[in-house]
């Protein structure tokens, strides 16, 4: 008899409301998956997503449909990148742990993870709100701002004004366009940008080819899988890997690999999300030169045994919880 696999709708409220270009939450809608082999049970979390055409109910249908017969491996071929692989994927490797008796980070064949310092994101509002996000948390090494809006600049020197020791990247999540980066650009270096996420829509990247961007640009929503990055040469200098995208952590580690063999930097990011679906996240991050993994600051509640965050270190998960 093959392992028994169950997933679950679960929501989590958001500590406040949280706006990007694309829309404003309340709350995180995930998808939890248990697989149990009768004597062991291992966890994985997933945030269905819709600008990728996924939704709480696809994702539960897809995993609904797997093979009773179904394991970690077999799955990479018959299941497509995206959440509800992701919440599979790491749910068999927790399995996997547990079945061993042996932290995954061992499995995979990586080093001891150790803490990771974490970006922490600042929701789209008006210009003095975003300040005093910014004061509020000015102890934070790395913030991340959400933009792609006509009122950006007074919006990045609110932060900066708020934050003036904090480095800054800013995510447009497909917000501009072009002439709008050009015309961007000097105030982005005056305040001192380090990273723009994202600037352009997905199908609009060529046009990155020879613009002249003189910052550093990463790829988040071009960036899926391995089989991608090709495309990605000469328009972004770093990917943003994201379980959510890659399908889960076999995909996830494979991504990293590749991309650092061709040259692109590494940003380990997170939906919004508890500290299962982070936790998987931690093993990718190590060593990377951006890490996104604040989910859970954003929540009112997280799980049980979810991760530890000191100000914007975060740990290694506990087994409790995962891996």
């Amino acid at each position: 008899m093959g392992n028994i696999i169950k997933s679950y709708s679960e929501s989590f409220a958001l500590a406040n409301a949280f706006t990007i270009s694309r829309g404003t939450k309340t709350h995180a809608h995930v998808v939890r998956v248990e697989i149990s082999d009768g004597a062991h049970t291992g966890q994985g979390e997933c945030v269905p997503y819709g600008r990728y055409g996924e939704s709480v109910e696809s994702v539960i249908e897809q995993i609904a449909s797997l093979p009773e017969n179904v394991t970690r491996e077999t799955l990479q071929n018959i299941m497509p990148a995206g959440a509800a692989r992701n919440a599979v994927d790491c749910a068999f490797w927790d399995l996997e742990a547990k079945q061993a008796d042996t932290p995954v980070w061992q499995l995979a064949d990586l080093e001891e993870p150790t803490e990771l310092t974490t970006a922490y994101t600042l929701s789209l509002e008006e210009p003095e709100k975003m300040r005093e996000s910014a004061k509020a948390n000015a102890f934070r090494p790395l913030l991340k701002l959400k933009l792609g809006t006509p009122n950006d600049i007074p919006r990045l020197e609110a932060v900066r004004e708020g934050a003036p020791n904090s480095t800054i990247m800013v995510d447009a999540n497909e917000g501009w366009e072009v002439p709008t980066l050009l015309d961007l650009q000097p105030a982005l270096e005056r305040i001192g940008v380090a990273l723009i996420e994202q600037p352009l829509p997905e199908a609009d990247d060529s046009a990155l080819v020879g613009a002249g961007i003189g910052l550093p640009l990463c790829a988040d929503e071009s960036c899926h899988t391995s089989a991608g990055l090709k495309d990605l040469h000469g328009k972004y200098d770093v990917i943003n890997i994201k379980l959510d995208k890659t399908g889960g952590l076999t995909e996830a580690l494979k991504m990293k690999a590749l991309a650092e063999d061709m040259g692109f930097k590494i940003f380990v990011g997170c939906m919004v999300g508890s500290s299962l679906g982070m936790a998987p996240a931690t093993l990718v991050a190590q060593g990377a030169s951006f890490v996104d993994l604040d989910g859970p600051l954003l929540l009112a509640e997280d799980r049980d045994h979810g991760l530890r965050y000191e100000g914007s270190t975060v740990f290694p998960p506990v087994s409790a919880l995962w891996g």
